[in-house]
């Protein structure tokens, strides 16, 4: 049987998985920013994405039966629409380093930059920017400030103007390894429309899934959960239609296809549906694609090698979600989580 006990890699971060590096810089005054997530090879790629309001940018190239198997980078970016273009600033750095898809003998490249973004226009900070948005200039920032090590979680990166449900929300990260040595690691910007906690607890509902106290450990007794108004933290926050959105990126040392690679981005929702309520809402963009660095062989029969790295992905998915709520801080009206529980 495939070995199955996971426990958190040494980082608990995404950048546990070897081969990955994560950059992140933000705008304070607008109150946004931008993730980068820089493979330091080529690396086979999926995604899938199940809310009703996604942005997104080169998506269609991840498609199993398209031509491109490999990304250069994924970019996770605030600005909603705007945001976008914090891909090209990643694809101009890239070119500049002569890395990208290369058809035959050609001498130029063309980077691979897949991107989500989130809505944070409405977080309070200052997005009068006129005709030069700041992002293009902060994902080429972003390559700039990428490493294989640690990096902040909460106000940071793409999670810096984050809101969810009715607190604030953020840049979150975790990573598992099993004892047979695949790691799996999650990086996500917690923006979404549903709420992370349990309505009138300080619980996450991600809360069966921590490691290690990792988001505070905090547990609810008692028996089922009421019946409670699940729209209660949204309506608190005063937050309309299209104003969310939680996207990240997993990554394994595994060896994929880009079939598998889908496949594993499928059952990585699930970790979104673990950790908020309610879940890929049509006001949601929800996306989450996967990275394969390929560092082991997949030696185990597929489909279990597949269930096993999907099951775990889902986990991290939903502990990294709490954890960037978990290190969040107060941005101008919304609270965070430490400031409402004391934490």
């Amino acid at each position: 049987m495939i070995a199955s006990f996971t426990k958190s890699g040494p980082l608990n971060l995404i950048t546990d998985v070897a081969g990955i590096t994560v950059g992140n810089t933000e705008d304070c005054h607008a109150a946004t920013g931008v993730t980068v997530v820089l493979p330091e090879d080529r690396a086979v790629a999926g995604m899938d994405s199940r809310g009703g309001a996604p942005g997104s940018r080169e998506t269609d190239a991840l498609n199993p039966e398209n031509l491109v198997e490999a990304v250069d980078a994924i970019v996770l970016a605030g600005g909603s629409s705007y945001g976008l273009d914090a891909a090209s600033g990643v694809a101009n750095w890239l070119g500049t380093q002569n890395r990208g898809f290369r058809m035959g003998s050609s001498p130029m490249v063309s980077p691979v930059v897949p991107a989500a973004i989130l809505f944070d226009l409405t977080n309070g900070g200052d997005k009068s920017w006129g005709d030069e948005p700041p992002y293009r200039q902060l994902g080429r920032k972003a390559c700039l400030d990428a490493s294989g090590g640690a990096f902040p979680l909460g106000n940071a990166g793409a999670g810096y103007g984050a809101i969810a449900g009715s607190y604030k929300g953020g840049l979150g990260s975790a990573s598992a390894v099993t004892d047979g040595g695949i790691m799996v690691g999650a990086l996500v910007a917690a923006n979404p429309f549903g709420s992370p906690v349990i309505p009138g607890t300080d619980c996450f509902w991600a809360g069966p899934f921590e490691h290690d106290r990792e988001f505070g450990g905090a547990t609810r007794k008692g028996g089922a959960i009421p019946n409670r108004d699940v729209f209660a933290d949204t309506k608190a926050a005063g937050r309309g239609p299209g104003q969310n959105t939680t996207i990240g990126v997993v990554a394994t040392n595994v060896s994929l296809t880009p079939a598998q690679a889908r496949r594993i981005a499928i059952m990585a929702q699930d970790g979104i549906a673990r950790a908020v309520r309610p879940a890929h809402t049509p006001m949601d963009g929800d996306t989450l694609f996967v990275l394969s660095t390929a560092k082991i062989a997949c030696d185990e029969p597929a489909p279990m090698t597949l269930s096993l790295i999907g099951a775990v992905a889902a986990d991290c998915v939903a502990r990294a979600i709490a954890r960037g709520v978990y290190e969040a801080r107060s941005l101008f009206q919304t609270p965070s989580y430490g400031e409402r529980h004391g934490r």
